[in-house]
């Protein structure tokens, strides 16, 4: 109990440049943490609702009938399963029209399809830049903190004809909390950050497989005669 009130003591007489920067660190890893609850969240869904579709996808369903489903359930799509609406739509839509080569037809699918897949994308790596940012820069802010404080301590004994390490003590030790509190903001996120890249790289390798495997799909019905 007396080392807490011992740190809050040091908190409290900081110089306000030290506890500006502990301030800063402080609102940096609560805003870390809650993106990481977030990003955890939704990266989780996304996986677990591309094993959801993709499993309802190779189970041999008629595709129109999966298309219907999709849309009689007037949410949006997410993920792979908008991926899939997108194609499937502009196939539909396009299909019919005369004097349209197969590989045109083609070509308007996979675009429908990624313009899909750079949304979700885009959606599952939001935030993450933030992450990377506190990161990098939480260490620096950190021992911003500590030159400044362990400078005013220093500063402190210019006018002492006798210095002692325990006059020093408590400026070098609040100096030594911000370096702490970089630490502590910096090495969640950075954790975070590399293994939700991992899981978004991977999901977006995921779409990838697909939109090539339903192209293939699609084109064995895009020639003359196909039903």
């Amino acid at each position: 109990m007396n080392e807490q009130l011992s740190v809050v003591d040091l908190l409290l007489q900081a110089s306000l440049v030290v506890q500006l920067v502990m301030l800063l660190l402080a609102g940096a890893s609560v805003l870390s943490w809650a993106i990481i609850f977030r990003k955890r969240r939704l990266i989780g869904a996304a996986r677990q609702e591309a094993d959801r579709f993709e499993a309802w996808f190779w189970s041999g369903v008629d595709l129109g009938k999966l298309f219907k489903s999709i849309e009689s359930r007037g949410a949006a799509a997410t993920g792979m399963e908008s991926i899939f609406h997108a194609g499937f739509s502009e196939f539909t839509r396009v299909r019919g029209q005369t004097g349209l080569a197969p590989g045109q037809l083609m070509e308007g699918v996979r675009r429908a399809m990624h313009v899909e897949q750079l949304k979700e994308i885009d959606q599952l790596e939001e935030s993450l830049a933030t992450l990377a940012t506190i990161g990098s820069t939480s260490p620096y802010v950190g021992l911003f903190g500590t030159v400044w404080g362990i400078m005013n301590a220093f500063h402190g004994l210019g006018n002492v004809q006798q210095a002692t390490l325990a006059m020093v003590a408590p400026g070098i030790a609040e100096a030594l909390i911000a370096t702490a509190m970089g630490l502590f903001a910096a090495i969640p996120a950075v954790i975070a950050y590399n293994r939700f890249a991992d899981r978004v790289s991977r999901l977006e390798l995921r779409y990838d497989t697909f939109m090539e495997e339903f192209t293939a799909l699609l084109q064995r019905h895009s020639g003359p005669g196909s039903g």
